[in-house]
């Protein structure tokens, strides 16, 4: 993504894609040399004065940035995956937060090698379907309490089977509960029975919703969407129900997620920014607003009935129902898609390589972020979207969420914040304590005044403290301590540490009072 500008090489990234701005430009003056091969400068009204380049500002946020990169790693490597990639974005701005591509080498492990997000069309699978089930609901053909007969979760097209995940299938269900498990049988049947006879119609509504359309990044390298037209000579009988559940159709992750922040910013379609302003010694020569593609790609009917089926998948026991949790509403869809491989097939039965995805936003009731996660031809015999992509998005989110107190609610804040006058604090050195709440004109009840460590209550006028015990020879009670603190007295009497998490300390690995023995090592877990 920030890339590099090379002679004789295609621009890359960033660095390419501003090189203009970033080099500036050469100054010229005319000079006469003198005797002694000195040079003397010659008034001329053709003289160049230099430019310095200008300082590109990236809207990434380095660390949301660090938590991308860390969490798209640990899923690559868990599940033996060939690549990945990851794209949180600005709901209301288009602008990238993060962005991470990882690609396995044999000798290196995972390395940054191709922008994936940004130059990797692939078939979308299931998230394809999406779009499918909007271009049905804007040509008012069905609703989402419709029901179709899914059978025992098979259909056949040209004496081709189409097969749901789950065995047996899932009988006789509605439009809306049929996205939510993500069954290829109802979304195959919806799209065919309406469209059959003028296939035409739903390829022009998914052209109208800016399905088939880059999105014009400045950073080269984006393919143009594949989404057939009837007069394709690629076009058969299968095309329509094949297309349906995300086939015989391209898209990059970028592409696949401008299209559902569309949704998520109530049909108003951004461009994604990866830039937000430019500087000349640090004056602001240029600030970046969001660029509209299409102001409304469906009615806000739609809309509406589009974010319905997302938070449904996460909500009402969908495919994604382990991204659910009780801080905040995730809305998504799952996308588990077979990788045709170089001669244009899937390979035979066992042979077949696969792509996990996850693509949606946060919070689903006041949405401020939209986030794709696609893991590529993943080895361990886990490949759904919700086991290998989803954890991703979930580990981002929760990053972003605990950052942002302004979407967690004025009442929670009140509550948990600012219920008392008297500052929760953390169990610690006593002296320390007495020092920050001299500052914050808090008394304190101490019942040991000349304790070294203390336990810490917060009471409504003051805070109590009481002696923690803490002796050489055994393992101390450091719960409720900060991280600096456990560690001092941890490695004071001999332990090795390693932690876990941000905050205060829930739990140590080593219960207190336990006799030390020789080059023990401690875990300790901490939590917001």
């Amino acid at each position: 993504t920030i890339g590099y500008s090379k002679e004789g090489v295609s621009p890359v990234g960033l660095e390419g894609a501003y090189s203009k701005q970033l080099r500036g430009v050469d100054g010229k003056r005319l000079e006469r040399r003198l005797t002694g091969g000195q040079w003397m400068p010659m008034s001329d009204s053709n003289d160049i004065e230099p430019e310095d380049g200008l300082d590109i500002v990236t809207s990434l946020d380095i660390n949301v940035q660090d938590v991308a990169e860390r969490a798209l790693l640990r899923t690559l490597e868990k599940n033996g995956a060939h690549h990945g990639c990851v794209v949180l974005m600005e709901v209301e701005t288009g602008m990238v937060k993060a962005i991470a591509n990882l690609t396995h080498s044999e000798k290196y492990g995972y390395i940054e090698s191709f922008n994936y997000a940004v130059g990797e069309a692939t078939e979308p699978g299931s998230t394809f379907k999406l779009p499918a089930l909007m271009a049905a609901l804007e040509e008012g053909v069905i609703d989402l309490d419709d029901m179709y007969d899914t059978g025992r979760g098979v259909t056949h097209y040209y004496g081709q089977a189409m097969e749901d995940s789950k065995k047996g299938g899932y009988g006789k269900i509605s439009v809306q509960r049929g996205f939510e498990v993500s069954s290829n049988v109802l979304l195959s049947k919806v799209i065919t029975e309406n469209f059959s006879k003028d296939p035409q119609r739903f390829v022009d509504r998914l052209h109208a919703m800016n399905v088939s359309r880059a999105a014009g990044l400045e950073i080269k390298g984006e393919p143009n969407p594949v989404v057939k037209n009837t007069s394709d000579k690629t076009w058969s009988g299968l095309t329509l129900p094949w297309m349906s559940i995300g086939y015989e159709c391209l898209m990059t992750p970028m592409q696949t997620l401008t299209f559902y922040n569309a949704v998520a910013n109530n049909g108003k379609m951004l461009k994604p920014q990866f830039v937000s302003s430019m500087r000349r010694q640090n004056e602001v020569v240029f600030e970046a607003e969001p660029i509209v593609l299409n102001s409304s790609i469906a009615s806000q009917s739609t809309i509406e009935k589009a974010k319905t089926m997302m938070l449904g998948v996460v909500q009402n026991k969908g495919t994604a129902q382990n991204l659910k949790n009780d801080e905040y509403l995730i809305a998504g869809k799952t996308g588990t898609a077979q990788i045709a491989n170089r001669d244009g097939d899937y390979g035979n039965e066992g042979e077949h390589s696969y792509q996990a995805s996850f693509v949606g936003y946060f919070p689903a009731d006041n949405p401020q972020y939209s986030c794709i996660v696609v893991v590529s031809a993943p080895s361990k015999s886990v490949y759904y979207g919700n086991l290998v992509a989803g954890p991703v998005f979930k580990e981002i989110a929760d990053k972003v969420y605990a950052k942002r107190f302004d979407l967690q609610g004025e009442e929670l804040i009140e509550e948990e914040l600012f219920s008392t006058k008297v500052p929760v604090s953390k169990h610690g050195s006593q002296d320390d304590l007495n020092k920050v709440f001299a500052e914050f004109d808090v008394d304190i009840a101490a019942q040991s005044p000349d304790a070294e460590w203390v336990v810490t209550r917060t009471g409504k006028e003051n805070v109590e403290t009481e002696l923690r015990k803490v002796t050489m020879e055994e393992v101390p009670n450091v719960t409720g301590m900060g991280l600096a603190d456990a560690i001092y007295l941890l490695e004071n009497i001999g332990l090795n540490v390693e932690s876990k998490g941000v905050g205060m300390v829930k739990n140590q690995s080593i219960k207190p009072g336990t006799v030390l023995a020789e080059n023990n090592t401690i875990t300790i877990e901490l939590s917001l």
